[in-house]
């Protein structure tokens, strides 16, 4: 199901009206879990009901285990507390229950491996039996072939995946967990955030469910607005842009493309990228403030920060955060000498890299932006010894080159994560200078629907920008925000300017559907 239809509108108003009408918290956490489920079958509509089955039975595995290895440590924290004094089992106490710190850790441990396994199991099989293969294992391709053309990857288990993570480490380290399964199957299950995000935490999530009220109109206003930008950054910006995107970067048309298509294609698709996966998330955020919950912001005008670190505390804030807390930090962070910051640093990104895909390009991706960071790491040492260098970064020349360098860098990074097969994404790296686009390749935009030249296509590219940076400059310097007769004026026009562009139902899906 497409956030952007008439179809999810109609079950977005079905499902609000059945959990707004029935009264108490465990009837409006059964409205969530089972419209999620139908949420999340929905996407499955045109594939066979054995694989729905499938994944809905994984999907309910996800839950059950973890609430079950959470509830588990829950458990054993308040007996050892009630036990501090004796050595001595509780009345009724489990035999397998974790009995100290050292043993629920070894829980988690288990509990950590369950997940990744699983993820490794849902997405990186049929790419570990390729590479093998390669290695001289040709019988294994057949098997790859046959488990990508019939074993699809649960949508959304990447984000699944760390949510769960996140949650039995957040228990073993104190934070409250749950022995209301509903509770947590509505944690994990709901829809707005089910399929990319952003990723939760189920202690910030929890109080939200313990105190749900029917929004007042200024959330519902809210609500509205944020969704309507969605809208807009989907159809009229991503969607866009990425006709121009798949057009060039085809396979098929990457020998034919010149190296000027090549340029914009690329500043083309980190534009589309950032107005997709945005867009996604203003419609979440806004879906959400219906049922009385609030998800965390993910974006916050990435493409102006000024350094590579600046860039990953703006852009997909949620996964930063996850990176920073449960890798970095867990690895010593910045506090075990300058070359382990740095190692710690590539670490995170390639991690980062392979949970995006499962693909050399990916962690290719990883890499370059492991790189970036130690290298922003080693300049912020060497200049915190010299004040001149200090003054410098922190004026405006020094702002400035600092965003010079870091944004053309991240936009071609994006390379790898568009093309993820390395040899397509070197071929687009040796056709950047000096390659003549064909004579076909126009004929080819043109039947496409795009009717613009590349001079054309640069001006929407710049208009998209300086717009961007109006919004920015409007907002994260002068701190103002529009007004509300402004916004309801402006909803109506939004919604009418999608209509126009997407058929009820057939809107493009999203591109972290794919991860």
């Amino acid at each position: 199901m497409n956030f952007i239809s008439l179809l999810y509108a109609l079950f977005l108003a079905g499902t609000l009206f059945f959990y707004w009408r029935t009264d108490g918290q465990q009837s409006k956490l059964w409205t969530i879990v089972i419209s999620s489920l139908l949420f999340y079958a929905l996407f499955y509509k045109d594939r066979p009901p054995l694989l729905l089955l499938l994944n809905l039975s994984l999907l309910g595995t996800i839950i059950f285990v973890n609430f079950w290895i959470g509830k588990l440590l829950l458990e054993s924290q308040i007996i050892e507390y009630r036990s501090a004094r004796n050595n001595l089992r509780e009345p009724g106490e489990l035999p397998f229950l974790p009995r100290n710190k050292a043993e629920r850790k070894r829980v988690v441990i288990l509990g950590i491996a369950f997940n990744v396994l699983l993820l490794l199991g849902s997405k990186y099989i049929p790419f570990l039996l390729t590479t093998f293969a390669g290695l001289g294992f040709p019988a294994l391709e057949g098997a790859a072939l046959w488990y990508r053309s019939n074993i699809l990857p649960p949508l959304g288990i990447s984000f699944l995946t760390f949510e769960s993570i996140a949650y039995l480490v957040d228990v073993y380290k104190g934070s409250p967990a749950t022995g209301n399964l509903l509770k947590y199957a509505a944690y994990k299950a709901f829809f707005p955030k089910l399929i990319s995000g952003p990723i939760t935490h189920y202690h910030e999530f929890s109080p939200q469910l313990n105190a749900l009220k029917f929004p007042t109109i200024e959330i519902i206003a809210e609500g509205v607005w944020s969704i309507a930008c969605g809208a807009v950054k989907k159809t009229w910006i991503a969607d866009g842009l990425g006709t121009y995107v798949n057009l060039v970067w085809d396979p098929s048309n990457l020998e034919r493309a010149g190296s000027i298509d090549l340029w914009l294609a690329l500043f083309a698709y980190g534009w589309q990228l950032y107005f997709d996966f945005s867009g996604y998330v203003d419609i979440a955020r806004g879906t959400s403030l219906f049922f009385g919950i609030k998800l965390p912001e993910n974006f916050n005008f990435p493409y102006f920060s000024t350094n590579i670190a600046d860039f990953w505390r703006r852009w997909h804030i949620t996964l930063g955060d996850w990176l920073r807390h449960y890798i970095y930090f867990p690895l010593g962070g910045s506090h075990e000498g300058l070359k382990r910051t740095c190692l710690n640093l590539l670490a995170i990104m390639v991690i980062a890299g392979i949970w995006h895909g499962a693909d050399w390009g990916f962690l290719v991706w990883g890499i370059v932006h492991g790189l970036a960071l130690v290298i922003h790491r080693l300049t912020a040492h060497f200049s915190a010894k010299n004040l001149a260098a200090q003054a410098f970064w922190a004026s405006r020349s020094g702002q400035f080159l600092g965003w010079l360098l870091t944004q053309p860098f991240v936009f071609m990074a994006w390379l790898f994560f568009r093309l993820p097969k390395l040899a397509n994404s070197t071929l687009v790296l040796q056709n950047l200078w000096g390659k003549p686009a064909d004579a076909q390749f126009a004929s080819k935009l043109i039947e496409a629907g795009v009717k613009l030249d590349n001079g054309q296509i640069l001006a929407c590219l710049l208009a998209v920008s300086l717009v961007t940076g109006g919004i920015y400059y409007w907002r994260r310097v002068l701190k103002l925000e529009l007004g509300w007769g402004v916004k309801l004026f402006l909803i109506p026009v939004a919604f009418y300017l999608v209509w126009m562009l997407v058929l009820p139902g057939q809107g493009s899906p999203y591109i972290y559907f794919d991860f």
